[in-house]
């Protein structure tokens, strides 16, 4: 069997990551900022160099989820398998401190686990994002799902503990995603054909090419930025989701939050179909 149970626990190099303030805006546009309003709303992540009448300038901020896009985890083997049979099935990011529109950092790779899902193997990763003096910035953990690498009979990992809140949602914001939105958020690094080329998503069982998964997730987290910290990127705290169904281009996510103690869940979904779904947010 290709792949490793034995890597869980392994840690990576560590590895120099940085990023501009033009990748801040390129990231800001590929996650949809500034297409509803594009000389007000989100202007402080869209421009770098606003002026208002008052003589003052709009200081440019970065989304909180970019974190997700600038690396720094790389070189954690886990074992041989198709790359075909891999689904980027969960992701989550939390933040210690607010990621500035402009930086560099080390991060630093590690498995966490690999479990055994029968027909599948699920792998959590996890990047950890320190500054240059050794104080943690940002955790992303992604789980990934791979087809056929099941079945040795390992630990399957914890149960789901979500459940969809009995009442309608407290609170819904969406965007529309734009025809092009794939084509604007590749430019962050994920030149998968798949969303990109019509005939490569078509050997993939698709009529077009999808949407990001990482993209309907950034979008997800924008809008819980704007309804649940008030636009502010400082009390952007944690969230967690696992994805449900993809995206085409064009279509309206809308995020269903509830409040649930401390936290937000959050599903989000196209009409009814659920694209993201068990979300958890945490404000900081």
């Amino acid at each position: 069997m290709p792949i490793n149970p034995d890597a869980a626990g392994s840690v990576g190099p560590e590895n120099e990551i940085s990023w501009t303030s033009k990748d801040s805006l390129l990231y800001a546009l590929g996650i949809g900022a500034g297409a509803t309003d594009p000389t007000g709303f989100e202007l402080e992540f869209t421009t770098e160099n606003t002026m208002g009448t008052d003589g003052s300038v709009t200081e440019q901020k970065a989304f909180p989820t970019m974190g997700v896009v600038l690396g720094g985890g790389g070189g954690v083997s886990f074992g041989d398998f198709n790359p075909a049979m891999l689904l980027h099935g969960e992701q989550s990011i939390t933040l210690h401190q607010t990621i500035s529109p402009a930086g560099s950092a080390v991060g630093q790779g590690k498995v966490v686990a690999v479990y055994d899902k029968g027909k599948a193997a699920l792998v959590v990763n996890e990047t950890n994002v320190r500054d240059h003096d050794g104080n943690p910035l940002w955790t992303a953990r992604s789980g990934l799902f791979i087809s056929g690498e099941g079945g040795w009979g390992g630990d399957r990992g914890p149960g789901a503990d979500w459940a969809l809140p009995e009442r309608e949602a407290d609170d819904v914001l969406g965007f529309d995603t734009r025809t092009d939105q794939a084509l604007l958020y590749r430019l962050n690094g994920d030149r998968n054909p798949l969303h990109s080329d019509p005939s490569f998503a078509a050997l993939a069982g698709f009529d077009t090419p999808i949407l990001h998964g990482l993209c309907t997730y950034g979008i997800s987290g924008r809008a819980l930025l704007h309804a649940q910290c008030g636009s502010d990127p400082d009390r952007f705290g944690s969230m967690s989701a696992r994805f449900r169904s993809p995206v085409l281009p064009g279509e309206r996510l809308d995020v269903h939050m509830w409040a649930d103690g401390d936290r937000t869940l959050f599903q989000t979904r196209v009409g009814e179909r659920v694209v993201i779904d068990a979300g958890v947010f945490t404000n900081r």
